[in-house]
């Protein structure tokens, strides 16, 4: 009759199962951290010059891959390039981007593409012009302003390419609500934000102005998390259009 190995049966040695949990970890926070430096970037809504598409108190999923890498996408990786690779993807009117504005102090913003390259844009009583013809707008709603006695008017704007978003507007003869002709530049875009009275964008040419390609960090898929006070359930995995 064989004798029956003493070892059959026993247990694995702990200091086994403790390399193999920690080679677990380290795989998986490897994957992790390639897809947070390519794939995808995680980015906190801090103000509410996207509303009502965005809220303070988001957080979006940011697509790097959509736009191909730039020295601001990639910083480690790409440093010191001039433009973006690949250079096939290019933003369309009507993405929600983020990116970094030109400055002494690197400040990251979220902001709606409106205008390509050799665009003509203008705002007249807060109607966007694209090459002198008036993007459609329609009134889809009225809501009190958080913190005043005054009512902003929500609006359906469509731009040509038929990408529709809703914008925010509280004076159609504020500031900000008539501008200038801007011609966009070779190579940039310009840039608004859908709370048309509340948000520095690319009307600002000293503080944004136009966004070069290089400059993008990615475009905005969908909100991942919402909370104010508590969690946000309706907006968990919205899709940002």
């Amino acid at each position: 009759m064989p004798v029956p190995d003493s070892k059959a049966g026993a247990k694995k040695p702990r200091h086994s199962r403790d390399a193999f949990f920690l080679a677990t970890i380290v795989v998986v926070g490897g994957i992790v951290a390639c897809l947070r430096i390519l794939v995808f970037q995680p980015f906190n809504i801090p103000s509410g010059s996207m509303v009502p598409t965005l809220v303070p108190g988001d957080y979006v999923l940011v697509s790097k891959i959509s736009y191909g890498y730039g020295p601001y996408s990639l910083p480690l990786a790409v440093g010191g390039l001039s433009r973006r690779i690949p250079g096939g993807w290019l933003p369309q009117r009507g993405d929600v981007v983020v990116f970094q504005a030109s400055g002494k102090t690197p400040v990251d913003f979220i902001k709606r593409v409106v205008g390509l390259p050799g665009d003509r844009i203008q705002l007249a009583k807060n109607v966007l012009s694209i090459n002198g013809v008036a993007v459609p707008r329609q009134r889809i709603g009225d809501e009190a302003v958080e913190g005043s006695s005054q009512r902003a008017t929500r609006y359906r704007e469509t731009l040509p390419n038929g990408v529709s978003y809703r914008t925010l507007v509280l004076n159609d003869n504020g500031v900000l609500a008539n501008t200038p002709q801007y011609t966009v530049p070779a190579g940039k875009y310009f840039v608004l934000g859908d709370n048309r009275d509340n948000s520095v964008d690319s009307r600002m040419l000293n503080q944004v102005g136009y966004v070069p390609a290089e400059n993008l960090i990615g475009r905005a898929e969908f909100i991942v998390f919402s909370s104010n006070h508590g969690v946000r359930w309706d907006r968990l995995f919205q899709v940002v259009r």
